[in-house]
């Protein structure tokens, strides 16, 4: 292969990608609702884009989840039945449950100090707007993936969570569960913070529990 071919297959590649992580977030900021096809033609020139990469992006994203492709028919945001978002749940449970773990293991005294301080800001931010939603910038499970320090599990555990959130997209309900979260949060940081990998297993379980029935009463699935 030519050094001119390597170097338009890196550009069409990073180029793909680019456009992966815009549809991506175009998904999951709600500017594509559940069940809505996507207009490859009109998305591709709102963009400024060709189809090839908007294509690629999209194959990627059916595979992440968050887009089903129907032969014939196209590319549609995805939707889910109830068994689907408990599924999710199970998933995201066994995975985060052992996150904790690894993080009670592998993070330094200096990095679960941080972890204390990501809730102690989140708790004054939910003080000073009690009806706001939990801040998405101070996603403590985020940071427990990535102090997790084993990709293979951040990349599953991120998958699964992006597909909740789209699921959640299903519902305009949007109960507030900010300071019951926050609360399981400090709990779960404390134990953390005595390296108790039982402890922090078993309320991340909790944890998520919780917000598994919250869910599935926002979509209405909650006595099916």
């Amino acid at each position: 292969m030519t050094d001119a071919s390597q170097n338009r297959l890196t550009r069409d590649s990073t180029f793909s990608r680019r456009t992966e992580a815009v549809l991506r977030d175009m998904i999951l900021d709600g500017q594509m609702a559940p069940g809505e096809r996507i207009n490859e033609v009109s998305l591709a020139q709102a963009l400024g884009i060709s189809r090839g990469p908007l294509r690629e992006a999209i194959q990627r994203l059916a595979a992440e989840g968050l887009l089903t492709v129907i032969s014939h028919r196209g590319a549609f945001v995805r939707t889910f039945e109830r068994y689907q978002v408990d599924e999710l749940y199970d998933l995201r449970t066994a995975l985060e449950s052992h996150v904790v773990r690894l993080v009670c293991q592998r993070a330094t005294d200096e990095e679960v100090a941080a972890l204390g301080e990501l809730v102690r800001e989140t708790g004054a931010i939910i003080s000073a707007s009690p009806d706001a939603a939990y801040p998405a910038d101070h996603d403590l499970h985020t940071r427990l993936i990535e102090l997790a320090r084993n990709e293979t599990m951040g990349r599953a555990t991120l998958e699964a969570q992006r597909q909740i959130q789209l699921a959640r997209r299903m519902s305009a309900k949007a109960p507030a569960r900010a300071r019951d979260a926050l609360g399981e949060h400090q709990d779960l940081i404390a134990a953390i913070q005595r390296r108790d990998a039982d402890r922090a297993a078993a309320l991340m379980t909790e944890h998520l529990d919780a917000a598994r029935r919250g869910a599935l009463d926002a979509l209405g699935f909650a006595g099916s």
